[in-house]
């Protein structure tokens, strides 16, 4: 087979494999996998095992892509605390990511994005990287070429907007009133999902401030007519709801100076209150950086001094965000996930075979029992009588622990034999009663609210980026059934609603959508493991045709790799792209969960993971297979391609680790549940 290009984006789509039957196993290849699977295995623990922090946790990094390098740097210099060292290694690390054509992408091998070419250029300026230079003269072309600062994101807009490089009239109005909506009433903040609402709350009161700090240069380079950099353009039609939304921007636009002044100061303050009354005990905002950002801005405007503690905690934090790289460059994680390694770390060594009382994985779930978030958060605003019990993606973000690091979490406590068993139990059950008791009422799972599925957000014109809202998933979804499987609840009404969802979602090919992983790949991996661990048998239709679709979407080196194109491009992508060793993992844990071990298929992508291994045990994955929000935000965690492919050749080897658990020991956690 040859490759492919894709029209509509100009990128060679790798050849798909021939599907194979689903019992043929005579190809050639298959003589001594199992030992090769063995030998990759045993390396690939060795390695692992080795990076675990002596506390018991592993995190690696999280890499996004350099605007969150570009927004470290905009905001020292707004607070007037920007030293040459960061800022010489921010640049080095921004320069090293730019393409050919003067553009920087978002993902590994990505199209040029223009926000984020337009913030890494300003960066650059703001290290002293002259217009003139090649590579800045490129960058400022590409730029151009694409409708300059004028066709860039609100976000963007709202940075160049603190230095003078744009209009605060020309952005769209965010009113801190917004505060005060009810959460009975469209548009009140817990309508936008838990990172949009952390967001979106300083924010109202930086654009009711409308601050400017001196510019340090012009950017006229950047406009398509510096005369003119905000030429007009149609409102969408009255009949449509960006169009309705873009003239109720104009008449908030037009009441701005009708509010009152006393109102106006009130709903700032309250907005202040609720963002100090957020901050986590290491300084930050939900643990992820954006927030963060904007949360230092508006506190330092409502006039917190920066050596006060909240502020002082806050810049403190973000610190903690860098990762310093050998070449003395400098790049800021959007997030870290100690959480989510570690547990999906003990899972892997255990499926691969490390013994359940190994004390690295006792230390492990030590550190994981003592990470239970005991107390409400702002999921509590739904779910008022809801007792906590649960675990967070990050080191500290006890307002928002979510279901999926819950789902998970338990799953691997539950592969770990604890000296103290009435711990784990006591710690599962909260976790059952609370995924339980943040099901939403079509029976799936979100990721950090319930029922977070209002439509009025994402039309707002100031959302034009990302995902604001939370609504339920399938990968969500498939880890909470896999988790009710797990603890003895399969047929619990609760875990059956899930199960009836997850299949009505199948796509008509057989996969299923990946909403936190690239993507179909990712989905299809997540949910036929659930779905088999609750009792539907391999030959049920559902899982035959993801079979079908995992066998044709095979790429002809063995492996399988999926493209973040296919989030905009479903048809050209899906399934396609280059073999990484985590997609390659997620589809032969699909295919084992299947019944597939001895196919063709599951020999080849083990031959795969097996070739491809390095030698210290470690696999090499530059591609981004983790997702933020699809398409607009990509992320490479750099622990999915070591934990991923020991757990599919841990499954390949031993099995499924659930066959032979007993179930006696989670009775308790089953009546704790309601379950029978």
């Amino acid at each position: 087979m040859t490759a492919t290009t894709d029209g509509s984006t100009g990128a060679t789509i790798p050849p798909r494999a021939a599907a194979a039957s689903d019992t043929d196993s005579t190809d050639p290849l298959a003589a001594g996998v199992p030992e090769a699977a063995e030998r990759a295995a045993a390396r690939a623990i060795e390695f692992l095992l080795a990076r675990q922090d002596p506390e018991g946790w592993w995190k690696g990094d999280l890499e996004t892509n350099v605007t969150m390098d570009a927004e470290d740097l905009l905001l020292r210099q707004f607070l007037g605390i920007l030293d040459a060292a960061t800022t010489r290694a921010a640049a080095l690390f921004i320069r090293g990511e730019q393409r050919e054509d003067g553009a920087w992408a978002t993902f590994y091998g990505g199209p040029g994005d223009l926000s984020a070419t337009v913030e890494a250029y300003v960066a650059l300026r703001l290290a002293g990287d002259a217009p003139d230079a090649p590579h800045m003269a490129r960058a400022s072309a590409w730029v151009r070429e694409r409708g300059g600062i004028a066709s860039a994101r609100v976000f963007t807009r709202i940075w160049l907007a603190l230095f003078g490089w744009w209009k605060w009239e020309d952005l769209p109005e965010l009113p801190p009133e917004l505060i005060w909506f009810p959460t009975w009433l469209p548009l009140n903040i817990y309508d936008f999902g838990c990172w949009a609402r952390q967001t979106i709350v300083p924010l109202t009161i930086v654009s009711a401030k409308r601050p400017v700090r001196p510019a340090p240069f012009p950017l006229d380079e950047l406009h398509t007519d510096p005369a003119n950099p905000n030429p007009p353009k149609p409102m969408a039609p009255l009949p449509s709801w960006d169009g309705a939304f873009e003239r109720l921007d104009r008449v908030v636009h037009r009441l701005r100076k009708a509010v009152p002044r006393r109102v106006r100061g009130a709903a700032m303050n309250a907005a202040a209150r609720w963002i100090v009354e957020r901050q986590e005990n290491d300084g930050c905002w939900g643990g992820i950086q954006p927030p963060a950002v904007y949360s230092v801005i508006a506190l330092h405007l409502m006039g917190y001094d920066l050596r006060h503690p909240v502020m002082r905690a806050g810049l403190e934090s973000l610190d903690r965000f860098a990762v310093w790289r050998e070449d003395g460059s400098r790049m800021i994680e959007a997030c870290q996930s100690p959480v989510w390694d570690t547990c999906l770390a003990v899972i892997a060594l255990a499926d691969a075979g490390v013994p359940a009382d190994h004390p690295r994985l006792l230390k492990a779930a030590d550190w994981m029992l003592a990470e239970e978030i005991r107390r409400p958060g702002d999921w509590s605003v739904k779910r008022p009588e809801l007792p906590p019990g649960g675990w967070a993606f990050e080191f500290h973000n006890d307002n928002y622990p979510d279901i999926d690091d819950t789902a998970e979490v338990a799953l691997a406590l539950r592969r770990v034999s604890h000296p103290q068993p009435d711990r784990v139990d006591g710690a599962i059950a909260r976790a059952v009663r609370w995924n339980f008791g943040m099901q939403s009422k079509n029976g799936a799972w979100g990721a950090f609210d319930v029922d977070n599925t209002s439509p009025f957000p994402n039309r707002l014109p100031f959302c034009d980026f990302g995902e604001v809202i939370d609504p339920p998933s399938a990968d969500v979804t498939a880890h909470v059934v896999e988790m009710m499987a797990a603890e003895g609840l399969a047929h619990d009404p609760r875990t059956r609603r899930g199960i009836t969802w997850l299949l009505a979602e199948q796509e008509a090919d057989g996969s299923w959508f990946g909403r936190w992983g690239v993507n179909y790949v990712y989905g299809t991996g997540s949910v036929v493991p659930a779905l088999t661990a609750a009792g539907l048998p391999a030959s049920h239709p559902a899982i035959r045709r993801a079979v079908h679709w995992l066998q044709q979407a095979q790429n002809d080196d063995g492996g399988w790799g999926e493209d973040l194109r296919s989030y905009k491009y479903a048809r050209e992508w899906s399934g396609r792209g280059a073999s990484t060793a985590s997609q390659t993992a997620w589809a032969l844990m699909a295919l084992l969960a299947a019944g597939e071990r001895d196919s063709e298929a599951v020999e080849r992508g083990v031959r795969w993971l097996a070739d491809t291994q390095r030698n210290d045990g470690s696999w090499d994955e530059p591609y981004f297979t983790g997702t933020g929000f699809p398409w607009d935000f990509s992320i490479n965690y750099h622990l999915y391609r070591q934990v991923f492919p020991l757990t599919a050749l841990g499954r390949y080897l031993h099995g499924d680790p659930f066959d032979k658990a007993p179930l006696a020991t989670r009775r308790g956690v089953r009546a704790a549940a309601g379950g029978s």
